[in-house]
């Protein structure tokens, strides 16, 4: 399954989750009317319609207000479910080696999707081995673990956690298991309400020493809400077993394609059954929760389980594997984290100018779909990032500063003009350590620049959202200040405005998902190849040629589009049509993807600057795609 199938499937069971929110609904509705009009019945009182009426329409807005208020505490994104679940943020300054471990597992995982660091978690009250990633979109994403995950995986068995949770942000299960908790809270609020009133009820009677008429019809409302909550414990189990069984199969699968390697998921999965405390949950309650962890978080009948069977879950991935050779573990075997932060040199792009790779066969399946050679190409550059620049990353002051010097143009005239305007807005100190942080990098290598960009990202929304929209819109001065536009600067504030704009509205409705006309889709998708044609080939010859084999792609229609190469609009042209593009569907947009492929790759090389226009491209479609190396392309 590639990553247009997954998302594709995810939209599929958010439609079930919400006929089935509606089935759950009304028969909850319904069973509370008549237990009303029971009640009235049994104390010698003919039931009144609009009394039963407005009962029911009280416990419609009761369920749909509970949903709506559950959906509106999580909309500040996955962070928010972490701390709810006792989470804590895994500070900036960490010296614990476990914590620093995990963030570096994290990062390079990140780097290696293409996707923003997410914010990192630890459920320090947790001794079991578990993990989840919550949010709306990659941007607001967050990823917790339990502290059992950090002290008793090594760092194999970690990587494989953590390549499990990101292949749940890449599939779009993430935005899937938040809307869940949203609806299942509001179908099994009026059982909430009946145990409440069951509580009530009781200590009312202890006190009277008695039971009045009116008490004893309020008890057997309680007991009736409580019966007919259980109707929402079953739709929302059901539900939850549907959807989660098998999108966490293939989190298992995806974890063991990124890493190559089936050993670390698969012992982390022995070492869940050979512990005591397993991956049960505590400090939180398993019944909302459930469908969104690594591992089941409580026993569950086999029925209502969200997730398959442990031993099923690694014969899959080890088929010789017997319950037998559960691996145990005690409590008191605490990892010990080997140094995390070791130098060597960076394979993939080489730092010089001009630098050339091969894009995959098919940029569509490269989506979403991070190999081996990616997570190695993210260690490696992750461990050479000179300390202080990796500090400064994780630091919310420093990586707003830092940010703003990846968008420095590395020539000496036009960096001028841009540190004389950001003296003038930000003062003197501070543009002194831009261009202190823009010096470094330049050194390091232009292959440095989004890296960094996305690790910056968890600082950076720490920060209060008048600072981000300030930061954006010195961005945009920034690249526009000598009134000629770098592509290369232009992507860099693309793909930073896009994942803070969805860290700031995580749950905002996507723009892609607006209607647009056919004709808007294709003269947009022609802009696009029209400026990477115009910008990635030499002579005119070339251009055109370039531009009608990516446009072949789209069949009989383009046959007559000729080549149209823009000058001084393209970077407004650029934009507006990559906004168009937004509201492609899953099937446009891959062949879009395949157009673009076939455009960049038509000489026959790719240079650094044309492969982070297809990356900022693939941002702004909500398609992250991992870094192009230099070598031959990598088979999907």
């Amino acid at each position: 399954m590639n990553f247009f199938e997954a998302q594709d499937n995810a939209r599929r069971a958010t439609r079930w989750l919400v006929i089935v929110y509606v089935i759950a609904t009304t028969l909850i509705v319904a069973g509370v009317t008549v237990l009303v009009a029971g009640v009235f019945t049994q104390q010698g009182r003919t039931p009144d319609p609009a009394v039963l009426l407005a009962v029911a329409f009280a416990a419609t807005a009761l369920i749909i207000g509970a949903t709506l208020y559950k959906t509106a505490r999580l909309s500040s994104g996955g962070g928010r479910v972490a701390v709810d679940m006792g989470g804590t943020l895994i500070a900036e300054n960490e010296l614990d080696p476990l914590r620093r471990r995990l963030r570096n597992v994290v990062e390079e995982m990140a780097i290696a999707s293409g996707v923003p660091v997410p914010e990192i978690y630890v459920l320090e009250q947790e001794d079991g081995i578990n993990a989840f990633a919550a949010g709306f979109t990659p941007g607001d994403a967050a990823i917790a673990v339990t502290r059992g995950t950090l002290e008793l995986l090594d760092r194999d068995e970690l990587q494989g956690v953590i390549a499990h949770e990101f292949s749940h942000i890449l599939n779009g299960d993430m935005r899937l298991n938040i809307r869940m908790m949203g609806v299942l809270y509001g179908i099994m609020v009026i059982g909430l309400i009946g145990r409440l009133i069951l509580r009530g009820s009781y200590h009312g009677s202890m006190i009277s020493r008695g039971r009045s008429k009116n008490s004893g019809g309020a008890l057997a409302i309680g007991i009736g809400l409580t019966v007919l909550g259980w109707i929402g414990v079953f739709f929302a189990r059901l539900v939850k077993a549907a959807v989660s069984r098998q999108r966490e199969f293939l989190a298992d699968a995806s974890a063991v394609q990124f890493t190559r390697q089936s050993d670390g998921i698969a012992n982390a999965l022995k070492k869940i059954g050979g512990y005591e405390a397993h991956s049960f949950i505590k400090a939180a309650d398993p019944e909302e929760v459930s469908h969104m962890l690594f591992a089941v978080g409580a026993n569950f009948s086999s029925m209502f389980a969200t997730h398959p069977p442990l031993a099923e879950r690694i014969r899959a991935l080890d088929p010789q594997f017997d319950e037998s050779q559960y691996q145990a573990v005690r409590a008191s075997s605490r990892q010990r984290a080997p140094d995390d932060n070791d130098t060597g040199p960076v394979a993939g792009f080489a730092s010089i100018p001009g630098a050339v790779a091969s894009l995959p066969q098919s940029l569509a399946m490269s989506v979403g779909r991070p190999g081996p050679e990616h997570i190695e190409f993210a260690q490696k550059l992750r461990r050479s990032i000179p300390v202080d620049i990796a500090t400064a990353a994780h630091e919310p002051a420093h990586a707003y500063l830092m940010t703003l010097a990846l968008i420095i143009d590395p020539s000496k005239d036009a960096a001028n003009r841009q540190i004389d305007l950001l003296r003038l807005k930000l003062g003197d100190e501070r543009a002194q350590l831009i261009r202190s942080y823009h010096k470094t990098i330049h050194e390091m290598g232009e292959e440095y620049r989004l890296p960094l960009l996305e690790i910056s990202f968890p600082a950076l929304k720490r920060m209060p959202a008048q600072q981000l929209e300030f930061l954006l819109d010195l961005a945009r001065e920034l690249i526009e200040v000598d009134g000629e536009i770098d592509f290369y600067e232009f992507c860099i504030y693309r793909i930073l405005s896009h994942n803070l704009s969805q860290a700031m509205a995580p749950s905002a409705r996507h723009r892609r998902r607006r209607s647009t006309s056919r004709a808007a889709v294709r003269t947009a998708a022609i802009q696009v190849l029209s400026l990477l044609a115009d910008r990635g080939h030499e002579s005119p010859d070339e251009k055109t040629q370039a531009f009608k084999a990516g446009l072949s792609v789209f069949g009989d229609w383009s046959a007559s589009t000729d080549f149209a190469p823009h000058s001084s609009d393209a970077i407004a042209v650029f934009e507006r049509s990559l906004d168009v593009l937004q509201r492609m569907n899953s099937a446009a947009t891959q062949s879009f993807l395949e157009a673009v492929n076939i455009t960049v790759s038509h000489d026959g090389k790719v240079s650094l600057h044309e492969a982070e226009m297809i990356r900022a491209i693939c941002a702004s479609l909500d398609c992250p795609l991992p870094p192009i190396l230099s070598g031959p392309p990598t088979q999907k």
